[in-house]
């Protein structure tokens, strides 16, 4: 947990809601490996790192699997209410030249 904590601090604990999944997943990315406070060597360049998280209720793996699936809403709030998260719209989203939007 402390791993995603200090990932999410990164981005300020906000998602865009494409990144949530309809499963109950989410996802996102850091672009440059500095921000995470590792170190930079000069051979390797900057690279970025991709974090994807999967959602799982307790007592996912016996045989009533259906009824302990996460859906995107459920994941939204576990987000806002675990780690004050705040879920942004496309428009709401800083854009600029590096951003797939």
């Amino acid at each position: 947990m402390q791993l995603l904590l200090s990932r999410l601090k990164v981005k300020e604990y906000e998602l865009l809601g494409r990144n949530l999944s309809n499963i109950g997943c989410f996802f996102f990315g850091i672009q440059e490996h500095i921000d995470l406070g590792i170190k930079s060597d000069p051979s390797t360049g900057i690279y970025g790192m991709d974090f994807y998280v999967v959602l799982e209720r307790a007592g996912y793996r016996v045989s009533h699997r259906h009824l302990c699936s996460i859906t995107k809403e459920d994941a939204m709030k576990w987000f806002q209410v675990k780690y004050e998260g705040v879920i942004l719209n496309k428009a709401q989203a800083v854009t600029g030249p590096w951003s797939l939007v």
